[in-house]
């Protein structure tokens, strides 16, 4: 297969969301330029159900190594997700079971195929699994690889050296998923690995197995992470319900994206959208001169929600925000779930899937935000009981229609 050697091309790749390339950016470019195939991968550990568009940085980079010509290897980590990655955890993550891990992949491919293009043809991208070869190794594999480590080596990760400092135990098997990670380099004998800057170590750690096993080097590169660059908080907070799923319904998506604080607009335009970075300083310049963020943020959302649906939804979902949030109207489509009379509004709420749970509710209740669009009356109750049928709003962009049977 013919390889693009495109400098410009190659040039935003390893800049782009890019925070350093390991060794060097040179040493890598130089290799892109001289038209050898590299073998790439990503790996992503399956401890949720969900992908959003943090962690579509990654793929959207792969699938421009796919589109060079290189052949691209999406890792799903279905034995690393059981030991949990103590990366970015002040406590050791909760191990998941075999039927955990296996829920969770169930539409994962779907999903990142809404990015990347994966075929056994065509140059498409791969897909393995680490089980294949991490469930195979006994317990003298096990001590070989932990051998090629120190303690001191392992503690020197940031978390590591902050639960010393809090007194806050660090088990053992944490000390095994960078060895596990590493060793997946080696398996599939890759020469590139691209993952979240908060993945450097474990990264590094492959660069290290390459070195001693196959007398080979391996590039790191560490990518941006989605970070409010005024609080210094990750953006897509699951537990806040900030993220922007990949699955998301278009005006779900369109929806959070316009309720994005405006700092956010530029690091999003950037690690999550196609648009040329040339065209993004030039938004950046709008924003500084004082165009109104909200109509920066219309054409944010409507490239998003284009990414993972189409052109045709992305102007539907602006039509039906403009509706409902600038002009007071309602959406054209509301989930209508039936109900009993007299049954909690918190109940048919976790029904529909509006809210996780009824403390997610009462929240919502004591901040005002649901609201009878029949009677346009606020809510004050956690404990409302729906009596007639009747149109909720729950929250900023969450409707309902409970139907009395």
């Amino acid at each position: 297969m013919k390889i693009d050697t495109d400098s410009k091309k190659i040039e935003e790749l390893l800049t782009r969301s890019v925070v350093g390339v390991l060794p060097t950016k040179d040493l890598l470019k130089n290799l892109l330029l001289s038209g050898k195939r590299l073998r790439i991968y990503i790996g992503a550990d399956a401890t949720g159900s969900k992908l959003h568009i943090g962690h579509a940085t990654n793929f959207m980079i792969l699938e421009k190594f796919r589109q060079l010509g290189h052949e691209v290897i999406i890792l799903f980590g279905d034995f690393t997700a059981k030991i949990g990655d103590p990366t970015d955890k002040g406590t050791a993550r909760k191990p998941l079971t075999d039927r955990e891990v296996k829920q969770n992949l169930k539409t994962w491919q779907k999903q990142i195929s809404k990015i990347v293009k994966i075929s056994r043809f065509n140059n498409g991208a791969r897909i393995v699994k680490n089980s294949d070869w991490l469930s195979q190794m006994d317990f003298s594999d096990v001590i070989r690889l932990a051998s090629n480590f120190t303690v001191q080596q392992m503690i020197e990760r940031d978390m590591f050296q902050k639960r010393i400092e809090e007194k806050k135990p660090i088990y053992l098997h944490e000390f095994f998923y960078p060895l596990m990670q590493g060793w997946d380099s080696v398996v599939l004998d890759v020469d590139v690995e691209i993952g979240g800057n908060d993945q450097t170590f474990n990264m590094l750690t492959g660069r290290t197995l390459q070195k001693i096993e196959r007398n080979k080097e391996k590039f790191v590169i560490p990518t941006t992470l989605l970070i409010n660059p005024k609080t210094g908080k990750k953006m897509m907070n699951k537990s806040e319900g900030s993220a922007v799923w990949l699955d998301d319904s278009a005006e779900e998506m369109f929806g959070k994206i316009m309720s994005l604080a405006d700092e956010a607009i530029i690091p999003v335009f950037t690690d999550c959208t196609y648009v040329p970075m040339d065209e993004i300083e030039k938004i950046k310049q709008e924003m500084f001169s004082g165009v109104n963020p909200r109509d920066i943020k219309v054409r944010l959302a409507k490239e998003i929600v284009t990414i993972y649906h189409n052109k045709e939804k992305a102007d539907k979902a602006e039509a039906d925000f403009v509706k409902t949030f600038k002009d007071g109207g309602l959406p054209e489509k509301i989930d209508e779930v039936a109900a009993e009379s007299g049954e909690l509004l918190s109940e048919i709420s976790v029904k529909a899937g509006l809210v996780k749970s009824k403390g997610e509710f009462r929240r919502l209740v004591l901040e005002n935000a649901v609201s009878n669009q029949e009677t346009n009356d606020k809510i004050t109750d956690p404990n409302y009981k729906v009596i007639s049928t009747s149109i909720y709003k729950i929250g900023k962009r969450r409707f309902l229609k409970a139907v009395i049977k």
